[in-house]
């Protein structure tokens, strides 16, 4: 995909340099904002990264955008307040002590919500561009909620597919390993994950890398799928228990590691 780094309008000059440098650690052209439609109707770029006025990192298409914030883990984390269930955090169920792996950050909301729970979380992100946004995001965005702000301190974000990652790591590596791929049926009223779509790494998880998943884990590993999904019927059989919406069909399939 072709792309270019701007700023947002009337940048200052501090805005203006960040992006010129954003442009040159990513090997493409700065353009001025104001010139950033031709580009756009002449066909020679597909989307574009913008510096906004806050030094956030952002990209944008002809009718659309992506960028990173804090999502549902604000709401999920005022909902487990107040005595709501959530089924990522039953089914992982982590500890202080914890080492989570995120086999697929995305926006790393869920992330963010384990992080709060756990010691730590390594997380993977196989597309580029999501990774960069989201790492950018991590290291600069400031929440209103101090939780969020301490958990984002406790994720470390690797570029790299999960398939990759989890073939070279040793045995027992991580505490807890979760994998949400890619539905096959997508959720299309998810408007969270519909901006990424464009960018999402989309490769479907194989028994292969579910039996590395339960090597390197110690104690459980937790698919997210979707029971209408053939992922599910092809892995179903390994789950030691599920957690089921009845009203998305989401499932989170836990395999323990004592009961494999």
């Amino acid at each position: 995909m072709r792309y270019i780094v701007t700023t947002s309008y009337n940048a200052n000059k501090e805005i203006v340099r960040l992006a010129k440098n954003i442009a040159e650690e990513f090997n493409v052209k700065y353009i001025n904002r104001n010139h950033v439609s031709k580009y756009l109707k002449s066909g020679k770029i597909d989307f574009y990264y913008v510096v906004d006025k806050k030094g956030m990192l952002k990209i944008k298409w002809k009718d659309g955008e992506f960028f990173f914030h804090q999502g549902i883990a604000k709401i999920r984390m005022e909902n487990i307040k107040h005595g709501e269930r959530d089924y990522l955090i039953e089914s992982l169920k982590p500890e202080k002590t914890d080492v989570v792996y995120d086999a697929t950050c995305g926006l790393a909301s869920d992330a963010i919500l384990i992080a709060n729970f756990a010691k730590k979380v390594v997380a993977t992100e196989g597309s580029e561009h999501i990774y960069r946004v989201v790492k950018w995001g991590l290291k600069r965005y400031i929440s209103d909620e101090e939780w969020i702000n301490n958990a984002m301190k406790k994720i470390e974000l690797i570029h790299d597919n999960y398939k990759n990652f989890v073939r070279n790591q040793p045995d027992n590596s991580f505490d807890i390993v979760y994998c949400d791929p890619m539905f096959e049926n997508p959720i299309y009223e998810s408007n969270s994950l519909n901006p990424l779509r464009g960018f999402a790494v989309y490769e479907p998880l194989s028994l292969e890398d579910l039996e590395h998943m339960v090597r390197i884990s110690r104690k459980r590993v937790v698919i997210k799928t979707l029971k209408k999904d053939s992922l599910y019927e092809k892995i179903k059989n390994y789950f030691s228990k599920e957690f089921i919406s009845r009203k998305s069909g989401i499932v989170y399939g836990v395999i323990n590691k004592s009961e494999v």
